[in-house]
């Protein structure tokens, strides 16, 4: 029986993960929490409190999966941004590993993001042994929570492990992919006809496949990930496989780019347009080889399934 600990039962990814994990009867789950999550199987055991990181466990945990953190905020509020990241992501996370390290935790799987590589590609795609370049305060706070738990974990018997997905989606996606589907949804053009741009994504479920894998391949140990579906996509590809699998047929109009981009700097929204028109592939060759990992989900199969469960929930 392995135990296993989880932080960020209650986000997009963390309700997904423990729902696949419950499945497996060689598993123990256990969870940090805020608040009691009601939908979690009573055989999981909760460990609420306000600070999920100061939160003491006495069970023998042989992996942690440290999901919780501050994610992208769509209206920040705060004066100093990247301090409150660094106090969830860096200070939160050291927190929850230096008990992770006490008490001799076999693995610590820790959710970064691609972000820390960069927000664009323009030759080569992303790979783990890229120089770093992180362009948001939430991507410098993952960098920095990376670099320190590598010291912390350096010399001793808890093995490490990173993960830096690209943007994660699913029909109940939160954030700019939950309005990218109200907007597909709609029967608006939309300005992509002349987008031949490549970006890379991952599938909820290819997502927490992949972790699923990490929990126990010796290869995986003290190893840093980049994680996406098979293949990039275009803006517009991607439009395209939302809208069929909505049933609704896509609509495109051309309007140059460079007429996009000034009008997305006048409007303060360099960043938005950055995302829908610029690329950013991510290479997974090292995954495919060292742990024999696929996505099980193609790019198509994924977002056409995004499309036709979002309908759903709209029902």
């Amino acid at each position: 029986m392995i135990k296993i600990l989880i932080t960020g039962a209650s986000g997009f990814v963390g309700q997904t993960l423990i729902q696949k994990l419950h499945h497996n009867r060689n598993l123990e789950l256990i969870v940090l929490s805020r608040k009691a999550v009601k939908t979690l199987h009573n055989d999981i055991h909760q460990l609420v409190g306000n600070d999920i990181f100061s939160i003491q466990w006495s069970e023998d945990i042989d992996v942690v999966i440290h999901l919780a953190g501050r994610a992208h905020i769509l209206n920040e509020q705060t004066t100093d941004p990247l301090s409150e990241f660094r106090k969830v992501n860096v200070d939160g996370t050291l927190q929850l590993a230096r008990q992770a390290l006490d008490k001799k935790v076999k693995r610590f799987i820790f959710m970064s993001s691609i972000g820390v590589n960069g927000s664009v590609t323009l030759q080569q795609p992303f790979t783990e042994d890229a120089l770093p370049q992180p362009h948001a305060d939430y991507a410098v706070s993952k960098l920095e929570a990376e670099q320190e738990l590598k010291k912390l974990f350096a010399g001793s018997d808890t093995e490490l492990v990173i993960i830096r997905p690209p943007l994660v989606y699913a029909a109940h996606a939160p954030g700019n992919f939950a309005r990218l589907l109200k907007l597909v949804a709609s029967n608006l053009p939309l300005p992509f006809a002349g987008t031949n741009n490549k970006r890379s994504f991952v599938a909820l479920e290819n997502l927490v496949d992949f972790i699923q894998t990490c929990i126990e391949h010796p290869n995986a140990a003290n190893q840093t990930f980049l994680v996406t579906d098979q293949t990039p996509i275009s803006t517009r590809e991607l439009v395209q496989y939302l809208k069929q699998g909505m049933g609704k047929p896509a609509r495109f109009i051309y309007i140059p780019q460079p007429l996009m981009k000034l009008g997305a700097a006048c409007i303060g929204k360099s960043k938005l347009y950055e995302q829908l028109f610029e690329s950013l592939e991510v290479d997974t060759t090292k995954g495919q080889k060292l742990l024999g990992w696929t996505a099980p989900l193609s790019t198509q199969q994924a977002m056409l399934q995004a499309g036709q469960n979002y309908l759903k929930m709209k029902e």
